[in-house]
């Protein structure tokens, strides 16, 4: 295996800039450009201040050279960071030249990749670093991190631990099916499968929660018009970010940002308000807001207590009826500090939509009603505590696992589709020789999740979502 280099942060100007080399020469290609305590003679996990050289003796730069020797390094091999001035031309230079005396230049996630194919992480754990570099909020973070560490890895190894002492007894009574001795009780056997295929269940059924909360959880903001949508937006984003304004239709094309909440990162969408309209550049507007409330796992659908409800609860009814069951919708009474708003007349308001909602095919869908005055900011941490809740539903992000990988997707959907068609088996009689079929099968898909079994194309493809120098 040859030795490779590449800048591990990003291009542009800054204060410092690294570029890593991994690989057998790694030492002796440092110690080629380098003035200052010999690297050959360092110790392991040291950082030595001194001079990058070029051919001519010229000096390119003042840097820090750190050693990491393998096998305990990142990747299993000697491994040398050079810290410099982050300087694109210094950046570009010294890379040339560890390019001219022997290093290659790496491909995308090449160092990760190393550290798989090395044994010092499994594949999990090398997507988790890809998740961990690319994380935008507290949430994303952690959840990259627990897969980073192994959370993952060692579930999705239990999963399939359980499943091969599943396959063994039934091997067994493969193997002694003309003795009169049972190794496998079918209803035990049952008991195992039923608990496992739980598990697995649960674990996909988090994928739309994981990747939401990776990506940032979509927030539609809807209603009719001058029900308070921009206001709203500007009041969760601490900004003037939409215009506000009492002439209906003033927002007219999509207006989105984002914010953490909790450390959660929402990407809240202010639409057009729906209504029927003459003006053909509202109703492009007014389509292009239905098209966005179907990509939403939030809607907060707004009703002003100063309009009439029917017409409200009318549009909504007709809004929302086709979105999809994972959905979540939280109806939210705008404008409680407006002249002629008591509390007495806001909580009657609040129990006539509880009465109407209840009666509705989409009461399943909608959450409890929350109470807000944007411009004062009164119950805006209600509606926070909301947003959170319904963005992580009946998961804890702080005590279990959340899927964020599609690929995680795939295998653990392929695992519970097999391992149903065993339960089916075990509970009609069939013969243990097509049960064990199906558990072989749940068992290689969770053994690919880790890398265990794996293709040149699949790595192929997995690393390089990777950036050049991890």
């Amino acid at each position: 295996m040859n030795t490779i280099t590449a800048p591990a942060t990003p291009n542009g100007k800054g204060a410092l800039a690294i570029i890593r080399l991994s690989g057998p020469e790694a030492i002796s290609i440092a110690d080629s450009v380098w003035k200052g305590t010999p690297i050959k003679d360092a110790k392991s996990h040291t950082a030595h201040l001194g001079y990058i050289i070029d051919e001519s003796n010229n000096i390119l730069d003042q840097a820090v050279a750190t050693i990491f020797l393998g096998p305990n390094s990142f990747n299993g091999e000697d491994i040398v960071e050079f810290t410099l001035h982050g300087s694109p031309w210094i950046v570009r230079e010294v890379t040339n030249l560890l390019l001219r005396k022997g290093a290659r230049g790496a491909e995308s996630g090449e160092f990760s990749r190393r550290a798989f194919l090395n044994g010092r992480m499994d594949l999990a754990s090398a997507e988790g670093v890809a998740d961990l570099i690319a994380s935008s909020s507290k949430a994303a973070h952690r959840l990259a991190m627990q897969q980073t560490r192994g959370a993952f890895s060692k579930e999705f190894n239990d999963l399939r631990d359980k499943l091969i002492e599943l396959a063994s007894l039934l091997e067994l009574e493969l193997d002694f099916s003309e003795e009169d001795v049972e190794f496998a009780d079918r209803s035990r056997l049952i008991d195992i499968a039923t608990l496992l295929l739980l598990k697995i269940d649960r674990l996909t059924n988090s994928y739309a929660t994981g990747r939401a909360i990776k990506e940032g959880v979509p927030v539609v903001i809807a209603g009719m018009p001058n029900v308070g949508k921009s206001t709203l937006l500007n009041a969760l984003l601490q900004e003037d970010k939409a215009i506000v304004s009492d002439i209906p239709g003033t927002t007219r094309d999509i207006i989105e940002d984002t914010c953490e909440i909790d450390g959660v990162l929402f990407r809240f969408i202010d639409t057009a308000g729906l209504r029927e309209s003459s003006d053909k550049i509202e109703n492009i507007g007014i389509e292009r807001a239905r098209r966005r409330l179907n990509q939403a796992s939030i809607v907060l659908w707004l009703i002003d207590p100063l309009s009439p409800l029917s017409d409200q609860i009318t549009e909504m009814n007709t809004t929302l009826k086709d979105l999809s069951a994972d959905q979540k919708i939280i109806p939210v009474i705008t404008k409680t500090s407006a002249p002629g708003m008591s509390e007495t007349s806001i909580e009657g308001i609040q129990k006539y939509l509880e009465a109407v909602f209840a009666s509705e095919r989409l009461s399943n869908d909608i959450l409890n009603i929350v109470k807000i005055s944007a411009t004062e900011g009164t119950g805006l941490d209600t509606l926070s505590d909301a947003l959170k809740k319904a963005s992580t539903g009946d998961y804890d992000p702080e005590k279990e696992l959340l899927l964020t990988n599609a690929r995680h997707y795939s295998d653990l959907l392929r695992a519970g589709e097999a391992l149903r068609r065993a339960l089916t088996q075990m509970q009609t009689g069939s013969s243990a020789d097509f049960i064990a079929m199906d558990i072989r099968e749940a068992t290689t898909a969770l053994t690919s999740l880790t890398g265990a079994i794996t293709t040149p194309d699949l790595l192929n493809s997995i690393f390089s979502h990777f950036c050049i120098g991890k």
